[in-house]
């Protein structure tokens, strides 16, 4: 007795052979827009790669509807699937008029590769468990922000007013010292010639932000994906005992069914 075409359905779209084809697919549409940025490239095979893409844009709609016919209501409990019709549906949306810059987001597409790949989503995942811790840390980093915006406003505003004359500009300036771009020739240097005592202000601020808090974060994203890391661990321990126990059922079964069969030809 054949099975009901909805389990034949899932069997397909749930096989290892069918997720790496959307794998590709989603490879070759990747190159394909990367290419539809090139002048040379649309000249030579404009009408090529604007084919292929709508053909791989289709390709993603029909397995969608595959994915909601197999899952139906289950469908939109999956975030990743979620994820997969947001991005899909921003690129069936008409790129023309007022929508033309839709057109940019298509390259969003290749995000699937996040969901598709198991590796990437547990990362990613990972990093969302972890936004919650970074809240209080990030909270603590406007904070300190603002206390130094305001000492730095008070202190070099008047002479450098350009980098510290308000709190926003010096929020600003101060960001980029933290990042520690130019920090040294660009602010901190001229703004010491004018403050020689300048630098007991910017070394703490940069020993505070960026070799404290900011490793903060790291730490909080490591534990995380750590966490997400074991958490996945033990799911798969406790499906493998799942099935081993219904295994042992089953033998359990087996082993009954045969000892009743000897019973009877046993009888005389």
């Amino acid at each position: 007795m054949h099975p009901p075409l909805r389990e034949r359905v899932r069997a397909l779209v749930e096989s290892p052979a069918f997720e790496r084809t959307i794998m590709a697919l989603i490879v070759i549409n990747a190159i394909t827009l990367g290419l539809e940025t090139s002048e040379q490239a649309m000249a030579e095979a404009g009408p090529l790669l604007i084919a292929l893409d709508r053909a791989i844009l289709t390709v993603f709609v029909v397995e969608l509807a595959i994915r909601f016919y197999v899952r139906r209501l289950a469908f939109f409990r999956d975030p990743w699937r979620v994820f997969d019709l947001i991005v899909v549906g921003v690129a069936v949306l008409p790129a023309t008029g007022n929508l033309s810059i839709l057109r940019a987001f298509r390259i969003l597409r290749v995000l699937r590769l996040i969901g598709a790949i198991p590796s990437m989503r547990r990362v990613v995942t990972g990093l969302l468990n972890a936004i919650p811790g970074m809240g209080s840390i990030a909270l603590l980093l406007v904070l300190i922000f603002y206390v130094f915006a305001v000492m730095s406003t008070k202190l070099f505003g008047d002479a450098f007013p350009a980098w510290f004359g308000t709190i926003g500009g010096s929020a600003y300036s101060l960001f980029q010292i933290m990042t520690l771009e130019s920090w040294s020739m660009g602010i901190v240097r001229p703004v010491m010639e004018t403050f020689p005592y300048a630098w007991a202000f910017f070394v703490p601020f940069i020993v505070i932000t960026t070799f404290a808090v900011l490793n903060l974060f790291v730490g909080i994203i490591v534990d995380a994906m750590q966490s997400q890391h074991l958490s996945d661990a033990h799911a798969e321990r406790e499906a493998m005992l799942n099935e081993t126990g219904n295994v042992l059922v089953e033998v359990q079964a087996l082993r009954v069914e045969l000892a009743q069969l000897r019973a009877e030809l046993r009888k005389p």
